[in-house]
């Protein structure tokens, strides 16, 4: 009998091996993509590879370096911090990726204590020289006696707080960002930080007179603060007190931090304070990859490009950040 068509596919179909990808398989596709800068596909791959293996700690720490290129240094260490809870000593080298993300994010206390454990389990490990190089950029002092860590609870709350923040004042809901950022205070009152976003948020949502007294109390405190230096000049830009605003911007124009958010907020401010030639120049200097979760580095350099005479990188830099961040393309093209 002359078997069928039907049947003959059926038989080479009984023959075929199926292929089912492992988690090395989508690992391997990962760090190519990563390895060619294609950061959204490497994440897509790596996603993949932890999915069918959740407990292979090298997927995950692959994944938090990706997190770490493309500036979510909040979630980068969130991995890191699983991984160390979860695997113990056997991935050392975590303590200084979480300090390395902890030093983009200007949480230079939280940064040396990272660098300091990781130089104390692992004296001679893979990024002994970078953690010694980490430090003396920090200026840290080795005779500091080291507070107790956070519990794991805490610090999750904390990352918790900083990114809802983040998220409303970005948009600028002031009314949602004011009462978060009250309670953040209370709850985390050595986080500076919070109360500089708190100050800003108060002078945009009305309160301009607490928001500056705030801010000078804190010069007075530290005269070197940045965060309240680049909110004054802005904070007396918009109340057309001039003089006032170029003490601040004269102090800000000699800081060039190595933390990109700390550039960004630099940068930002000379923009919005008229100093667009200055800021453009700022701008070209940041790594975009750190700074695309920020709606403000795209409109701010777009206005910053267009007012120093580059209307077309100006539309460029507006059409990307729209692409990323919904709350643009609801507004007009800023330099109009």
């Amino acid at each position: 009998m002359v078997p069928t068509e039907s049947a003959n596919i059926d038989e080479k179909l009984a023959n075929i091996i199926p292929f089912i990808p492992e988690g090395d398989f989508y690992f391997t596709k990962g760090v190519e993509a990563f390895q060619k800068r294609k950061f959204d596909i490497a994440l897509k791959w790596l996603k993949k590879a932890v999915e069918l293996e959740p407990e292979e700690a090298l997927y995950q720490c692959q994944m938090s370096i990706i997190y770490t290129e493309i500036g979510a240094y909040h979630a980068a260490n969130q991995i890191l911090n699983k991984v160390l809870s979860t695997n113990g000593e056997s991935y050392i080298d975590c303590y200084y990726l979480i300090a390395n993300n902890y030093a983009h994010l200007g949480l230079l206390q939280d940064a040396k204590k990272y660098i300091l454990t990781y130089l104390e389990k692992a004296p001679d490990g893979d990024f002994r020289e970078e953690a010694e190089q980490l430090l003396t950029v920090l200026d840290l002092d080795e005779e500091e006696e080291i507070e107790d860590w956070m519990y794991e609870e805490e610090e999750d709350e904390l990352l918790i707080y900083q990114e809802t923040a983040f998220y409303h004042l970005e948009r600028e809901e002031w009314s949602h960002a004011i009462p978060l950022l009250e309670e953040m205070m209370a709850v985390f009152p050595e986080y500076v930080y919070a109360k500089h976003e708190y100050s800003f948020a108060l002078f945009f949502s009305g309160h301009e007179e607490d928001a500056i007294e705030l801010e000078e109390a804190a010069v007075k405190k530290d005269p070197q603060s940045l965060f309240s230096h680049t909110n004054l000049a802005i904070y007396y830009h918009e109340r057309k007190q001039y003089d006032l605003r170029d003490r601040h911007i004269e102090l800000i124009r000699n800081i060039y931090p190595i933390h990109e958010q700390q550039k960004l907020r630099i940068a930002c401010t000379l923009a919005r304070t008229g100093n667009t030639k200055e800021a453009f120049k700022r701008f070209q200097t940041l790594s975009k990859s750190h700074l695309t979760g920020h709606a403000s580095y795209f409109k701010w350099y777009s206005i910053a490009a267009f007012q120093s005479g580059y209307p077309e990188k100006a539309r460029i830099i507006w059409e990307e950040g729209c692409k990323k961040h919904q709350k643009l393309v609801k507004n007009q093209v800023p330099w109009t």
